[in-house]
């Protein structure tokens, strides 16, 4: 199957050169960019006239929680730092099962999608007792969206009554989380450079895992080739919880359980010294930015700057969706831009620097080489918005850094997944949405009312 974008109005392709095009095509053949120049006579099965369109890199979601999805907005949460956050809402997600992922995928990684999403990795870390095969039902909903999907088969293994924060009934021995996380690996973790499904290891965090967890997590992980996840540096709570139960700081507890090198990034990152990031450089280890997930929850600002400046791996992310209330990298662009020019001014990375956070830098830290731009022989993933609506007028003079100067606040006109178009006009073509809509309420209300919440 061969699609030609024709004549585009604009191309940001974020390939090595920076090249922004005019006027020129982009040749979609079985999954892959085959070609983007002016190309000339082509023939295609089908041409799209693309002379109104802006056309960028599919975004890539380097940590969220879509199971949250379905616990957002909830009023007596609204106001709460992370660790009371976490508690009040365990025993609301104690009570998932695989028509709670299955659904709370769909909507989440549907509104991701909307939004120029087309790669999205999930840190689902909560498996109660008895409640099915949640990946795989993860999975199952990212097949039926077409979208590309990292999951983890994340752990806790500290319940309350050890000093970790979670309920009994969603925590599993050592032996239980390594025999999972196996099975999920070579159930479902496809390594293939343009692969649709991988499996990451990721252990939840510092405060709800144990050290031999982690050590034997790592091992484990690195026994099959794939990469390691883990939330770090996030609050004062995690460094004042870390240095009192395990007598160091949070990135020298990561070194010694060896979770840091290449093929590990953490979430958020916020509290990193001088010496700890030169030691993120050194090590090629990535962080996940989460924007407003770190506003909400009044965490801090992670110091962005410094780690571009220095070279760290950084993505951007939405994280968990109670903990933002949205799943649209399009606004973690704006929301980042404006966060880190409040703070660092001059210093601040531009629109354009975040976009390509948002594609070459996250597929780096999700290790996928062949994601993240529109240049030969890349997936063919992309957006496109149209540059002539009236809410355009003059934001299409910059369209490299308009995500974050002007901000873009509806879906994206065209998605392509893969050569395939996935979303048209802001509407998903692979689901029915009004019937999944209707589902995912009727689950909300089970979930709730099995919490005793109203």
């Amino acid at each position: 199957m061969k699609t030609l974008l024709q004549n585009a109005r604009c191309i940001i392709t974020c390939d090595d050169n920076d090249s922004i095009l005019r006027g020129a095509d982009v040749l979609m053949q079985d999954g892959v960019i085959a070609a983007v120049g002016k190309l000339g006579i082509v023939e295609a099965d089908d041409t799209i006239d693309a002379s109104r369109m802006i056309l960028y890199p599919g975004l890539i979601n380097t940590h969220h929680h879509l199971y949250q999805y379905f616990t957002r907005n909830l009023r007596h949460v609204q106001n709460l730092e992370l660790f009371d956050w976490l508690t009040a809402l365990y025993d609301i997600w104690a009570h998932l099962n695989e028509d709670t992922v299955r659904l709370s995928s769909l909507a989440g990684m549907g509104e991701l999608m909307k939004y120029g999403c087309t790669t999205c990795f999930d840190h689902h870390y909560v498996f109660p007792h008895g409640a099915g095969d949640l990946l795989g039902a993860q999975f199952a909903a990212a097949e039926s969206l077409g979208i590309r999907m990292v999951s983890s088969r994340g752990s806790m293994s500290l319940s309350r009554k050890d000093g970790g924060l979670p309920p009994d009934s969603v925590v599993q021995t050592t032996n239980e989380i390594l025999r999972d996380s196996r099975e999920a690996i070579e159930r479902y973790h496809d390594a293939s450079e343009l692969s649709m499904r991988q499996v990451v290891l990721a252990p939840c965090s510092p405060f709800s895992v144990t050290s031999d967890l982690m050590k034997e997590s790592a091992k484990l992980a690195r026994s099959y080739g794939v990469r390691l996840h883990t939330h770090l540096c996030e609050t004062m709570d995690e460094e004042r919880f870390t240095e009192n139960t395990r007598g160091m700081r949070p990135l020298a507890y990561m070194e010694s359980v060896d979770f840091v090198g290449n093929d590990v990034f953490y979430a958020h990152g916020i509290y990193f010294n001088d010496q700890e990031l030169q030691f993120l450089a050194d090590t090629g280890t990535g962080v996940a930015h989460c924007p407003c997930s770190n506003m909400k929850l009044s965490s801090g600002v992670a110091r962005i700057p410094d780690m571009l400046h220095l070279g760290v791996p950084v993505g951007l992310a939405v994280d968990g969706s109670a903990s933002n209330d949205a799943s649209n990298l399009m606004e973690e662009i704006r929301s980042a831009y404006l966060m880190h020019r409040l703070r660092y001014g001059a210093q601040a990375p531009s629109g354009y620097d975040l976009l390509k956070m948002a594609t070459r830098g996250s597929a780096r830290v999700l290790g996928r080489s062949k994601l993240g731009q529109i240049a030969q022989g890349y997936a063919a993933d992309m957006f496109a918005i149209r540059y002539d609506r009236l809410e355009m007028a003059g934001a299409e003079r910059d369209e490299a850094n308009l995500f974050g100067t002007v901000g873009y606040h509806q879906p994206a006109d065209a998605v392509w997944v893969g050569g395939k178009l996935a979303c048209k006009e802001g509407v998903l073509l692979n689901i029915n949405e009004d019937r999944t809509a209707a589902q995912s309420r009727a689950e909300i209300d089970r979930l709730l009312s099995s919490a005793a919440v109203s």
